[in-house]
């Protein structure tokens, strides 16, 4: 599922021009983002961070697929963001129902940085998915 939502105006994005190094706390996972690769995952905006950490096996919740329908892909920039494009009022709407929202807070599967700087995120820690499907 792509990250768009047909019922939902106004989410445009650029993909960045340029690599860049995005950065997922708690784990201190850095990544080099190369602007050939994406999309990556196919969930969220294409080249948002949902979408790059998917692809990079860094999972973050997402219950409606990454198109801005829930809270779910919550995450906090904790670095650049002047990078990120401001959210839309779909994307703040949704971020009333998160717990914890901060003034950094933003949905993954919206967010899209353009590369003109590094960015760090961090996952809440009620965000993180620490339970594991034995192997079958």
């Amino acid at each position: 599922m792509s990250g768009t939502n047909p019922y939902q105006t106004g989410t445009t994005s650029k993909l960045p021009e340029k690599p860049y190094c995005l950065t997922f706390l708690p784990m201190n996972v850095t990544l080099e983002v190369q602007p050939e690769g994406l999309p990556a995952s196919g969930e969220g905006l294409p080249g948002s961070i949902l979408d790059i950490a998917l692809a990079n096996g860094i999972d973050i919740d997402h219950a409606c697929g990454g198109v801005c329908a829930c809270s779910t892909c919550h995450i906090i920039v904790r670095e650049g963001k002047g990078s990120c494009p401001k959210p839309t009022e779909d994307e703040e709407d949704m971020l009333d129902n998160a717990p914890g929202v901060e003034l950094g807070s933003r949905l993954a599967c919206q967010t899209v940085p353009d590369g003109s700087s590094p960015v760090t995120v961090e996952i809440p820690d009620w965000n993180r998915n620490h339970a594991q499907e034995a192997d079958h």
